[in-house]
């Protein structure tokens, strides 16, 4: 048995973490002692290690939620948790694409300012940022 604190050391988060957990219906909540004292088993541990492993893989909360629903059901399959992963693998995807974009744009904005010298007022980036605003607002008051 670990108090919240040895957990917490074990699994290498914090004791708010695992009361957060437990808040949040990830972890059973702990029995506690007479003296008022959590105490948590090797199954909190290798729960929690699931949730970090789970998170390391870009899963939320909710999805590690999921997960867990579907590692406890009966009628699940690993046709069902394998949904899960392929969806989730699609949402990176998508993300690290939007990323590339994000650092292309900033690649380019970087390059049209080639004199740090120049005054603010006439500064590349900002204009181009002050610009594509200006695109945006137009475009939403056409709509």
């Amino acid at each position: 048995m670990y108090t919240i604190g040895k957990l917490a050391l074990r699994v290498e988060v914090s004791a708010d973490t695992v009361r957060y957990y437990e808040k949040e219906g990830l972890l059973a909540p702990a029995k506690k002692t007479d003296a008022g004292y959590r105490l948590y088993d090797a199954d909190a541990v290798r729960r929690l290690r699931f949730i970090r492993q789970a998170q390391q893989c870009g899963f939320s909360l909710a999805e590690i939620r999921e997960l867990l629903a579907l590692k406890s059901s009966d009628a699940a399959c690993c046709k069902d948790v394998r949904g899960v992963a392929i969806n989730k693998k699609l949402q990176l995807e998508h993300k690290i694409r939007a990323l590339q974009a994000m650092s292309q744009a900033l690649t380019e904005l970087i390059a049209v300012c080639d004199d740090e010298a120049r005054p603010l007022d006439e500064c590349p980036i900002l204009a181009a940022l002050d610009n594509s605003m200006a695109r945006q607002m137009k475009g939403e008051g056409d709509a």
